[in-house]
């Protein structure tokens, strides 16, 4: 018997100091998770920042007009699409929209589909009336000048080939007004 008590005393002593670890190890994760949660959240930018300038580019749209950053004379409205994206089924129609109002009109105006010919038709046929449409492979033209990190990416570029504005929404170009 006197073992068998020393056995379940043992077993308790071992049952009490891994409480007290587990308990110290919780308090150890709530301590760095409380750390973590208070650094701001670095998310890298889904397309060039307001500010920075695009790299060169040179392409030729759906209906033979030749764009590149040399032919930039006016501010431009810039969208970039990808077929089989939600977000930018979404808000296509909402920059075709913008397009429409946009001073200068469609040679102001450019929407990149990235994709070949066919995933792109349909938007093409709802861009080309607002704006020069360029299809092109992801991270070549306008989306490597761009540095387009995800889809949709919008942006406002003056005629240095700065950015005045950039983002997801239309509302992200609303933050800062065009200036020619």
């Amino acid at each position: 018997m006197p073992f068998l008590t020393a056995l379940v005393l043992g077993v308790g002593v071992l049952c009490l100091i891994d409480l007290v670890l587990t308990v110290g190890v919780i308090r150890r994760l709530r301590a760095h998770e409380e750390m973590l949660s208070a650094r701001p959240m670095a998310s890298p930018s889904i397309v060039l920042p307001p500010g920075a300038t695009i790299g060169g580019f040179s392409a030729v749209s759906t209906d033979g007009v030749h764009v590149s950053d040399e032919t930039l004379t006016e501010p431009v409205l810039v969208g970039v699409f990808s077929p089989g994206c939600s977000a930018c089924h979404d808000r296509l129609p909402q920059f075709a929209e913008r397009a429409r109002s946009f001073p200068g009109g469609r040679g102001n105006v450019l929407a990149v589909l990235v994709g070949t010919e066919e995933e792109v038709a349909d938007e093409r046929r709802t861009l080309e009336p607002v704006a020069l449409v360029l299809i092109e492979e992801y991270g070549t033209g306008l989306t490597k000048a761009l540095q387009v990190n995800g889809f949709p990416s919008l942006a406002l570029v003056d005629v240095r080939g700065r950015v005045v504005a950039s983002g997801t929404t239309l509302e992200d170009l609303d933050k800062i007004p065009v200036h020619a």
